[in-house]
């Protein structure tokens, strides 16, 4: 079964084709990075599963309600200058469950912390965000995906610009989820990591270039095809009739 399907989908940046005709399923359980060039549409598409951005055509189809989706965006759209404990930011995972308006009763509060825990940072509860490095505020925002016990966890870059323990503990984290049978698209950059740890690869380059088995798609040919679109994009190319939002 799928737990994401894409048909024919086209997205767009400023009405320029960000991804172009789009096809096919993330299977429900599956572990799948997201590869490509620079540019290539990898975070747009991931918006745009998380319901952040619209389909200039086509559709995504998703067996799993909204609320069951967690969407992990890069740390540098974040604004770290709010003044917001850790903890705070761990306790808006239970948004989806109680709301703006309930209150976060110690139950939940005591769950907060458990997850802090469970991503190496006992005793950081009271820290603000601003004096946090950048891979403790990265196991920050794991902790908050792990509250929002979600079906379907989009990750955005998650190990970009981390050290290399903070990089191996989060992977054990997304592999656990695998093993839970959630299903995890996770955009990355390192092709080695991807090989190493993700079974599956949906590689980009605006157009679909390969899809499915990690070994499959990593070939060289695959990859010099998508470095060759890359090299071809016409930045100046007529709007597209229709535009997302």
């Amino acid at each position: 079964m799928s737990a994401v399907r894409l048909r024919n989908l086209t997205l767009t940046y400023s009405r320029h084709p960000a991804v172009h005709h789009l096809s096919g399923e993330f299977a429900q359980g599956s572990m799948t990075a997201v590869v490509g060039p620079n540019g290539a549409g990898k975070s747009t598409l991931l918006g745009a599963i998380a319901g952040r951005i619209t389909a200039a055509t086509g559709s995504i189809e998703l067996d799993t309600r909204r609320e069951q989706i967690a969407y992990l965006p890069q740390q540098e759209a974040l604004d770290r200058s709010f003044p917001i404990r850790a903890i705070d930011v761990v306790i808006l995972g239970h948004w989806s469950k109680v709301g703006a308006l309930r209150a976060i009763v110690p139950a939940l509060r005591e769950r907060a912390l458990h997850a802090l825990a469970a991503v190496g940072l006992t005793g950081f509860e009271q820290r603000s965000v601003s004096e946090l490095s950048v891979g403790q505020f990265q196991r920050v925002l794991f902790a908050r995906v792990l509250l929002q016990d979600a079906h379907l966890i989009l990750l955005d870059e998650p190990f970009s610009a981390i050290d290399a323990r903070t990089t191996a503990d989060l992977l054990k984290i997304i592999r656990r989820w695998h093993d839970e049978a959630r299903t995890v698209i996770a955009v990355l950059h390192d092709l080695e990591q991807v090989r190493a740890h993700f079974p599956h690869t949906l590689l980009i380059a605006r157009e679909p270039i390969a899809w499915g088995e990690t070994e499959q798609v990593l070939r060289r040919d695959n990859l010099l095809r998508a470095r060759a679109m890359a090299e071809s994009w016409d930045e100046q190319a007529p709007l597209c009739a229709r535009g997302a939002a």
